[in-house]
């Protein structure tokens, strides 16, 4: 399996930054257009987003839109290997502070938060919501951890040219609810 995961961890990085390359900043602009109507929630919400890095889709348009609209954000701060990811509160223009792999992180006296809303991003997806990250584990077990405390429902943000029809899935895999491309939402089912 990690042959596997391997193989389609450096496809899905071409894949990635080609789509990158072709739509650029218009992806981000399209998420945020789209933006989370599809799953029904109220504002006063705490949804979590990502510091993009590289190619990947920028969710900062989107998580201004959700400001404006009243929900509340996070933003993920890396606790060490192995474990997960800490949600922190968030909002557009907050100073940052540099972590690791060049992310921007919430200051240490930004609360901590458990969000309703996980926005997750990733190398490749598949229909089922099987996701295939960097290989750290980091959102699989802080979606774990999450769903042990309340309901939550996990995005991936995603160009669409990022779909595969099956990532290689290990027990500890945690699926995605819905990802969100900038042609719009795809419910994750159970194939």
């Amino acid at each position: 399996m990690p042959d596997a995961k391997k193989e389609l961890r450096a496809e899905s990085l071409l894949r990635r930054k080609e789509a990158f390359e072709r739509h650029g900043a218009e992806a981000s602009r399209k998420i945020a257009a789209q933006g989370l109507d599809f799953l029904g929630i109220k504002a006063d919400t705490v949804v979590s987003g990502f510091a993009a890095i590289r190619d990947e889709i920028n969710p900062g348009p989107l998580m201004a839109w959700l400001q404006a609209e009243g929900f509340r954000l996070a933003l993920p701060v890396m606790q060490g290997r192995g474990k997960p990811l800490l949600m922190r509160s968030w909002s557009p223009g907050d100073a940052m502070a540099p972590a690791a792999w060049g992310i921007a992180e919430p200051l240490e006296d930004k609360p901590a938060v458990d969000p309703d809303v996980v926005l997750v991003p990733l190398l490749a997806f598949d229909g089922r919501g099987y996701r295939l990250g960097y290989g750290g584990g980091f959102y699989d077990r802080t979606l774990k951890r999450l769903r042990a405390l309340k309901p939550i429902v996990a995005v991936g943000i995603a160009y669409d040219e990022q779909k595969v029809d099956a990532v290689p899935v290990e027990s500890y895999d945690e699926k995605l609810d819905w990802v969100l491309t900038p042609s719009g939402p795809q419910r994750c089912l159970d194939l």
